[in-house]
């Protein structure tokens, strides 16, 4: 696969890169090494300083930044210049909280025959991240923010379509501080990865991608005896009940299928929808979603814009084709518009059944796909009727109603009333094909910690007598 800039709005190959040597990779984890021996010594204290140097960074390049990710991949330059300022949010959080995330937990000495007895986290070495396209500042931010504050290292091997905002991210650490080699970007194919995870001194990996890549990425890290967190596809519910305020529930789920010109792991994909509001949901949906305005992406006036890459708008609309072929109805959208760029307008399909594609597949692009259900078990059938369990959303005003889709929805994060998405607060991660391991919050950090037990006694007594063995 080429590394390269080409910009999905006009087609055009801006810049491009040759793959970095082996002896380069080598050289890369070799900096990642010895700079994560200088890093677990210094204090939480000194990297949060250089934490909140990067958000400064940030904040004052907001506008270049985001110009170059919109560039890269297509957002919209308003959504562009809003994740950079997640991002900074994000190393502030981390460097506000990670004493308090890592400090160490007491537990009942008493118990354990001990004079003191507690848990520290202590960081594990050179983490490698393999990062895609579709939040390309986002993706990377809070895997580094919490690793780097941890005493780890990363090195990234981005998506091979976002070199230049790859290469920021190298720059934006070693700018604001933080040791040389401290975190590194590797310009490399997916081909290289088998060789960089087998390294020994590269002691975990942490993956955002497809479920193919997820099943890569395991199957090296298995073969290694390496941690991983994995966060793969999703084909979120968007589940609506009678009781919920339709036009509001329509108005945040076009927001929720539209995000990043649709292509987001958490994006809602299916609408799942009780009968008795299923005509009056579909009718305000299709609305707003032929009110979104397609086109430039730099023009502030602009919703959705391209998809990210030629291949990824012909996958979407073959999916929309393969529903019509198969019975389905396209309430609005579902053509390719003529003229330069991948752009794919917001497109909405009803009448759906197991048959076609879009039943189980994850759609990535701003196409969503209407269910009708009679019932609430009948909506947690269709919900957790799929390989993946990411997000999830769940529409109703019934208290019952939203304590059962707490427990009910077999996804890694549910959103009652409110649009999923991401918080430095809050755990984040999937269960099912969509992954396992946590990012984000105090888990998270602790993910690529050694979770290290220690037992302090007077030497009057064994640790362990009277217990057993092992």
């Amino acid at each position: 696969m080429s590394i390269a800039t080409v910009n999905p709005a006009t087609g055009e190959v801006l810049k491009t890169y040759d793959p970095m040597s082996d002896e380069q990779v080598d050289a890369a984890i070799d900096r990642a090494d010895l700079a994560f021996r200088q890093l677990r010594g210094t204090s939480i204290a000194q990297r949060g300083d250089w934490l909140r140097a990067a958000a400064d960074r940030l904040e004052a390049d907001r506008d270049e930044i985001a110009r170059l990710m919109t560039t890269e991949m297509g957002k919209t330059y308003a959504a562009a210049k809003a994740e950079v300022t997640k991002c900074a949010a994000a190393c502030r959080f981390y460097a506000a909280n990670a004493a308090r995330m890592l400090a160490d937990e007491p537990a009942d000495a008493r118990a354990v025959g001990a004079t003191r007895a507690f848990v520290r986290y202590q960081p594990i070495g050179p983490v490698l991240a393999v990062m895609p396209w579709n939040f390309p500042l986002w993706q990377v931010m809070r895997f580094a923010a919490p690793a780097l504050m941890a005493g780890n290292t990363g090195l990234l091997k981005h998506a091979s379509n976002v070199p230049q905002t790859a290469l920021l991210m190298e720059d934006l650490f070693r700018r604001a501080g933080f040791p040389e080699g401290a975190f590194g970007t590797l310009l490399v194919g997916s081909d290289a990865v088998d060789r960089i995870l087998s390294d020994p001194r590269v002691r975990a990996a942490t993956l955002t991608g497809s479920e193919a890549a997820g099943r890569s990425i395991g199957a090296i890290a298995g073969r290694e005896l390496k941690k991983t967190v994995l966060e793969l596809g999703g084909s979120d519910p968007f589940v609506v009940m009678p009781s919920a305020d339709v036009r509001r529930a329509a108005e945040v789920a076009t927001t929720a299928r539209c995000q990043n010109n649709g292509q987001s792991c958490i994006a809602a994909k299916r609408f799942i929808v009780h009968t008795d509001v299923f005509d009056d949901f579909a009718r305000a949906f299709a609305e707003r979603m032929s009110a979104l305005r397609l086109g430039d992406p730099m023009d502030e006036r602009t919703d959705v814009g391209p998809l990210a890459s030629e291949r990824g708008r012909d996958e979407i609309h073959a999916q929309v084709r393969d529903a019509v072929e198969h019975g389905a109805t396209v309430l609005c959208g579902g053509e390719v518009p003529s003229g330069a760029g991948w752009f794919y307008p917001p497109t909405v399909v009803t009448d759906l059944t197991p048959q076609m594609r879009m039943w189980a597949e994850e759609v990535f692009g701003p196409v969503a796909g209407l269910y009708r259900v009679s019932s609430y078990d009948e909506a947690i059938e269709v919900a957790n009727g799929t390989s993946f369990g990411l997000g999830s959303n769940a529409w109703t005003t019934d208290p019952s109603e939203q304590e059962r889709f707490a427990t009910d929805l077999d996804a890694g994060n549910v959103f009652v009333n409110g649009m999923t998405t991401s918080f430095p607060e809050l755990p984040f991660g999937g269960v099912k094909n969509s992954g396992y391991g946590r990012e984000l919050s105090a888990l998270g950090m602790r993910e690529f910690c050694n979770t290290k037990t220690v037992w302090v006694g007077d030497g009057s007594a064994v640790a362990g007598a009277g217990s057993h063995a092992e």
